[in-house]
Order: C-alpha cells, then sequence, then structure tokens
C-alpha cells in the first residue's frame, strides 16, 4: 500500500525533533545551577515559575495516557472511559489542597521526594522505604504506556514505508530513548522542562487544527461520527460492540464510572513524577497559581476523548485502522485520525506533539523512580553517601529505569502494558494514608500504616487478578467498582 505520512510529514517531525533534542541539551547550560546537587538536577533547583511549573506539571501530567489511553478506551468501548474529564478536574482540587503544603515541608527541610516527608513526619526509615518501593514499582507501567503511545505513533509514520514495521519501530524506539537518557542525565528537569514548553505548544496547536480541519473534512463530523458509533455499539458494525454504549451510561457502568474518576484523582497526586513535579516549583503561592491554571489541560483532554469518537466519521481512518488487528485499533486511533484530517505539515507535527507528548513524561518519571531510590533505600542504607554521590547514583538509575520499562514493553504485549499501568494506580493509592493523611496529623501510627500498606496492596493485587477479563474493576453488590477506590 501507499505510504500514509508524506514526506514533507517526514521532513516536520525530524526538524521538530532536532529542536526538541537541542532543548533538552541546553537545559544544562540554562539558569545554571550545580548539577551535581540532586535538588539542583532533580527539580531545577526548586526555581521554576507560575508559567513554567505549568507547562512542565502539564507535561507530566498530560502524557500517552491522555493521547492515546482514553481516546483508545472511548474508540473502543464508549463513554466508560469519559470518566478521565472529571478525574482531572477533581484531580487539581486534590492537589491544590495537597501539594503547597507538602512544598512548604519540602523546601523548609530539604525533601526531595514524598518518602523523604513520610520518613521524617513519622520516624520511620522502613515506612519511608516502603512508599518508596511502592512509587517505583507503581512507576514502570505508567512509562510503558508512554513507549506504547510512541510505538503508535512511529508504526502509522512506517506504515506502507517498511515491511517490518516492528523491527525498524524497535530500533528507532532505542534510539529515541538513547538520546532522551543522555540529555536526561546531563540537563535534569531543566532538560525536560524546556522540551515540556514545545511539547505543549504542538500539542495544543494539534488539538485546535484537528478541531477545525475535522468538519472540513469529515462530512457530519461528530454527528456522524456518533451515529456510526451507534451502529457498532448496536452490533451493525466492526470492531465488536462497545460495552458501555456511545451516548449513555448503561447502568452497571454508572459505579464503575463514578469509582473511577473518584479513585484515579485521588492517585495521580501520589505518583513520584507529580510530586517531582510540584515540587520544582519557585514557591507554594507560583505552585498554588499553576495548579489552578491546570483545569485548561482538561478542556484539550475532553476534546481528545471525543475524537476517539471522530475516528468512526472518518472513512479514510477506519480504512487504515481496518489493517490491523481489532485489539490494536484503538491505540492507532488519534494518530490515524492527524494523519488523514491534517494538511502535509501539521499531520507530521501533531505526530511528534504525541511522539514527545510519551518521551518528556517517562524522563521525569525515571528520574523521580531515581530520586526513591537514592533517598529512601540507598541513603539510609550507606548514610556516608556524599550529595554528589547520591546525584550520581540518581543520574544513572534513571538510565536504567528508562531501558528497564523499554525490555518490558518489547517483551510484554501492549493489552497487558495498559493493564498494568492501571494495576499502577491501585498500588500508588496504597499510599495515601502516609502521604495524604500525613500532611494532616502526625497521630497516626507508623506500625498501623505498614500494616494497613500491605493489606491494602495484597488484597488490591488480588482482587485486580480475580477480576480476569476486567482490571480494574471487581464486582460489588452486583456493579464492578474501581478496586483502588
Amino acid at each position: 500500500m501507499e505510504p500514509v505520512v508524506s514526506i514533507i510529514d517526514w521532513g516536520v517531525f525530524l526538524t521538530f525533533f532536532i529542536i526538541f533534542v537541542f532543548l533538552g541539551f541546553y537545559g544544562a547550560r540554562w539558569r545554571r545551577g550545580d548539577l551535581s546537587q540532586l535538588h539542583e538536577w532533580a527539580l531545577a533547583g526548586r526555581r521554576l515559575g507560575t508559567f513554567l511549573a505549568w507547562f512542565l506539571v502539564g507535561a507530566d501530567l498530560y502524557t500517552a495516557y491522555t493521547f492515546i489511553a482514553v481516546p483508545s478506551g472511548v474508540f473502543a468501548t464508549g463513554a466508560l472511559y469519559f470518566f478521565a474529564v472529571p478525574y482531572v478536574s477533581a484531580t487539581f482540587a486534590v492537589a491544590a489542597v495537597t501539594m503547597p503544603v507538602l512544598w512548604r515541608w519540602s523546601r523548609q527541610r530539604g525533601y526531595v521526594t514524598a518518602a523523604d516527608f513520610v520518613q521524617d513526619r513519622f520516624n520511620s526509615k522502613l515506612l519511608a522505604a516502603f512508599v518508596a518501593i511502592t512509587g517505583i514499582i507503581a512507576e514502570f507501567p505508567y512509562i510503558a504506556l508512554q513507549i506504547i503511545g510512541l510505538q503508535a505513533v512511529l508504526t502509522i509514520m512506517l506504515l506502507g514505508i517498511v515491511k517490518s514495521i516492528k523491527l525498524v519501530s524497535d530500533l528507532a524506539l532505542t534510539i529515541a530513548f538513547i538520546v532522551l537518557a543522555a540529555f536526561t542525565y546531563t540537563s535534569g528537569l531543566r532538560g525536560a522542562t524546556l522540551t515540556a514548553v514545545l511539547k505543549d505548544a504542538i500539542i495544543f496547536f494539534s488539538i485546535i487544527a484537528i478541531l477545525i480541519a475535522a468538519p472540513m473534512v469529515i462530512p457530519g463530523a461528530f454527528a456522524a461520527a456518533f451515529k456510526e458509533a451507534s451502529l457498532v455499539a448496536s452490533g451493525g458494525g466492526d470492531p465488536p460492540p462497545l460495552v458501555s454504549g456511545v451516548y449513555f451510561l448503561k447502568t452497571p457502568f454508572i459505579a464503575a464510572y463514578t469509582t473511577l474518576w473518584v479513585g484515579s484523582a485521588l492517585a495521580l497526586y501520589l505518583y513520584p513524577h507529580a510530586v517531582n513535579g510540584a515540587l520544582s516549583a519557585e514557591s507554594d503561592k507560583k505552585l498554588a497559581i499553576s495548579t489552578a491554571l491546570l483545569p485548561i489541560y482538561g478542556i484539550g483532554l475532553a476534546l481528545l476523548a471525543m475524537y476517539g469518537i471522530l475516528v468512526y466519521g472518518d472513512a479514510a481512518a477506519m480504512k487504515i485502522l481496518s489493517l490491523f488487528p481489532v485489539s490494536a485499533r484503538g491505540s492507532l486511533a488519534i494518530p490515524t485520525l492527524a494523519v488523514t484530517v491534517l494538511p502535509p505539515g501539521l499531520a507530521g507535527l501533531a505526530l511528534l506533539g504525541i511522539f514527545i507528548g510519551g518521551l518528556v513524561p517517562a524522563a521525569i518519571m525515571a528520574m523521580s523512580q531515581a530520586n526513591l531510590l537514592v533517598r529512601n533505600i540507598i541513603k539510609p542504607l550507606y548514610p556516608r553517601i556524599t550529595p554528589q554521590g547520591e546525584t550520581r547514583a540518581a543520574k544513572w538509575a534513571s538510565v536504567i529505569f528508562k531501558f528497564l520499562a523499554l525490555g518490558f514493553v518489547f517483551i510484554v504485549p501492549a493489552t497487558y502494558a495498559i493493564w498494568l499501568q492501571l494495576l499502577g494506580g491501585i498500588i500508588i493509592t496504597q499510599t495515601l494514608p502516609s502521604v495524604f493523611l500525613g500532611l494532616l496529623t502526625n497521630k497516626l501510627d507508623k506500625y498501623s500504616l505498614m500494616v494497613g500498606w500491605a493489606t491494602g496492596l495484597s488484597l488490591g493485587i488480588y482482587l485486580f487478578i480475580a477480576a480476569h477479563e476486567s482490571p480494574p474493576l471487581y464486582p460489588l453488590l452486583g456493579h464492578p467498582v474501581y478496586i483502588a477506590l
């Protein structure tokens, strides 16, 4: 078949990717600081103003989950996955209450991670280590999800150009991760911040461009898309019927919808990468303002979720998607829509936005894992480690974590990687009592917190396995509910 991505798109993609790489390495020279100190390398010296913190946290939280997983879920499942819209609205209320308080503690005491706070608050290195290990494990499938988003972009770009798409895609991913690891090692969070600005600008531009272009290219646009999707939901189309309906949630899924957005809202700012972004702000007031501005990203998320339905109205996109197995079509929906709706050049820019929309968060996630490993596991075991030794260990750990996640995706099918990302939400929520409740009171008993953590973690994993075909939901009184909640 003919390539679906033009030479112009390739040229735009590669040109802006070079700019992305330049910004990543230039970060080491931007707002110079002593990068041998962990807070300078991992938190950009805690000097990010309102808008830089907004861009960074936005890039940190609006990941391949936003560009790939949510539209994929809406495309394949229907209304249930629209839970992401109220979820992002609620999670910033959680952040507004918790993150400025954690920031003040961190600035006063020199904390780099949430586990640092837990260790000091409850005078327990063991509890802090449990929180750290939980965070490290929960991040792996989240990084894996970013890589699945990168694979989706490369699959569409290579379609009709090479026969062995997977081989070439894996090679391109490996090269991209080598570059990512190199500039993260060199520039730390400064490089991630500069690339986040580029990534967010491209993503917002692409979302608006698709919104403008879709009615010009797709007859009937959203009206036609919903009509076609309703045929699929009733069993009159391909892929198989949508399990929760297109227009309205079926009654059994109302509990699932509600618990998914509530549980996800509680979980997001427990993830180490979210904490890492928040602690990089210059002041608690600037952090509060940047957090108050983050719902702007929620508008983009709502549109992207709707684009998961819009694909049904795009005959050209559906023709391309029909070349792939049903299970793979959802993750390819947004890259395919970008190619079929946008003119040459703009399509390449949109594909790059999705691509670096996975790379930037992957960098920050690996850095946050490294911080936890060094500060809350290695340092208690080797208390004589120097500040410079901490930073060197964190730099190399971030490189290792990136490639462990990359190897995980090469080995594990994409479906299971997404399931494990949902398991990550269940896992990280078990740190809520130690972190969020710890911000409110120091009256909690550290041993009770450890028992609660172990019980919640064990039960959560057991229910996830027991759910079989519908993780992360488990039936409770006849209604599926989100296990994390």
